[in-house]
């Protein structure tokens, strides 16, 4: 078996991990709403590097938190490039425009030691 190459986030790099819980998760018109939101948000910032939206993955082990409802992970060159992002227009605009469709959000930052 060849083994894949694995991507590195270089020392310095940064990843910003967000959980969303929405208020009305069974809502199919609610969840597309959200989903427009947030892809319009982080397709249009300058600073993001990478991207991952994603929903809960069936992952039935004690240790695993499937409570939330969306995910979104970006990573960014480094912490500055982070903090120009949090009062990036797009964010602003896109926290005013969607915080009615959830109750709870979650965030987990962290930088790269390698």
């Amino acid at each position: 078996m060849v083994q894949a190459e694995q991507q590195v986030i270089e020392a310095g790099g940064f990843v910003h991990s967000v959980y969303f819980w929405l208020h009305n998760p069974d809502s199919q018109q609610e969840r597309e709403a959200f989903e427009k939101h947030l892809t319009t948000f982080i397709d249009a910032s300058d600073y993001v590097k990478s991207k991952h939206i994603g929903t809960r993955a069936s992952s039935d082990r004690d240790v695993v938190d499937s409570s939330y409802d969306y995910t979104l992970v970006v990573t960014f060159d480094n912490k500055a490039q982070q903090d120009k992002y949090q009062s990036e227009p797009v964010h602003l605009k896109f926290v005013k425009d969607a915080s009615h469709l959830w109750k709870k959000v979650v965030v987990y930052d962290s930088q790269s030691i390698l």
